[in-house]
């Protein structure tokens, strides 16, 4: 008797525990983030997501993410931002520069993140913005075609070697915030002659996954892309693409997650906005990060995106942006690379 007392006592109290492991039963209401993450992220963080606040609310339809490219966003944003409300209550965009633009306007909420001290990347002092995901812009090309001695070693070369005319690739930053910032770090390193040296390359300006299928047919020598893109290939396809790390610096993009100011939000809802952002800055949340191929903002943090180079050595040949200066001079930025450089 007394045995079967004990088994039902540690059946109960397995019962308790496992009650209690569900710590964000008490956050409730509805929750929208506008973000620019690959899709497959998105849907393993939202499957996610409601586990971990069962009674949360998606903010749109099934899931608690829209997605869209960082200047489609900052496009649909500024159009509501008109309207003096947002269609968000979060955004998880890949410009970090937009912070420093919608806190100075005042469209921001500010949180604490107690563990600040663990993240490897400068965050707002005020609690407006942390950094969540570490993209990182490098070169790449099909080793099956071409060894690394043939290619430049710089971004520098890569826009200048005449042999790769008219085989060169790269983002568009009207639309996309990670080859604006990479233009930003270009430009401040090399000048605006940078654009004027892409341009005479002919360089094509295009999505990531056709520059990615051109490396594969040969079309292309080389191409300016996001490292993760190359390392999701490689191991969800097979791919023999390979990335090339400049030797005149990577640029490393750590992007931010924000929280509308509640007066100014979809559903007035900072402390489940809080919760969230606390989760994807947690180790579980950035375990979603390393499985999207991109790098951990987190000190010390145990796993690297599959075939990368360690963040460390990611972080060390960092080139750098001036985020400031990509805030500010974003019009001049766009408005010299559209004019020096023929988008094909």
């Amino acid at each position: 008797m007394k045995k079967l007392i004990s088994l039902a006592l540690v059946i109960m109290m397995l019962l308790g525990c496992g009650s209690a492991l569900a710590v964000n039963e008490d956050v409730t209401g509805t929750v929208l983030c506008y973000t620019s993450m690959y899709q497959f992220v998105i849907d393993m963080m939202d499957a996610k997501l409601k586990e971990e606040f069962p009674n949360l609310t998606p903010g749109n339809g099934e899931s608690f993410f829209f997605y869209g490219g960082t200047g489609n966003l900052q496009n649909k944003l500024a159009g509501e931002r008109e309207t003096g409300t947002l269609g968000c209550d979060m955004m998880l965009v890949a410009d970090p520069s937009y912070c420093l633009e919608l806190k100075e306007d005042g469209w921001l909420h500010s949180f604490e993140f107690e563990n600040a001290d663990q993240l490897r990347f400068p965050y707002d002092e005020e609690g407006y913005w942390y950094p969540v995901r570490v993209s990182n812009m490098v070169l790449a090309y099909n080793p099956e075609l071409k060894t690394p001695d043939q290619l430049p070693k710089t971004f520098k070369e890569f826009a200048e070697d005449p042999a790769l005319k008219g085989r060169i690739s790269m983002s568009n930053p009207q639309t996309s915030g990670t080859a604006l910032a990479s233009i930003a770090a270009l430009s401040e390193k090399y000048g605006f002659e940078y654009f004027d040296a892409l341009g005479a390359n002919d360089v094509m300006i295009e999505s990531g996954s056709v520059a990615q299928a051109k490396l594969e047919t040969g079309e292309c020598d080389v191409i300016m892309i996001l490292e993760e893109s190359i390392l999701q290939n490689r191991k969800e396809k097979g791919s023999k693409l390979a990335c090339l790390y400049p030797e005149d610096g990577n640029i490393v993009i750590p992007s931010a997650v924000m929280i509308v100011a509640e007066e100014k939000s979809a559903n007035v809802n900072t402390e489940a906005c809080e919760a969230i952002a606390n989760w994807l800055l947690s180790e579980e949340g950035q375990a979603y990060v390393v499985q999207g191929y991109m790098h951990s903002v987190l000190t010390n943090f145990p796993e690297i995106p599959y075939d990368s180079i360690a963040t460390e050595q990611v972080i060390d040949n960092d080139m750098g942006v001036d985020w400031e200066r990509c805030y500010k001079e974003i019009i001049t930025l766009r408005n010299e690379f559209a004019q020096r450089v023929t988008v094909k």
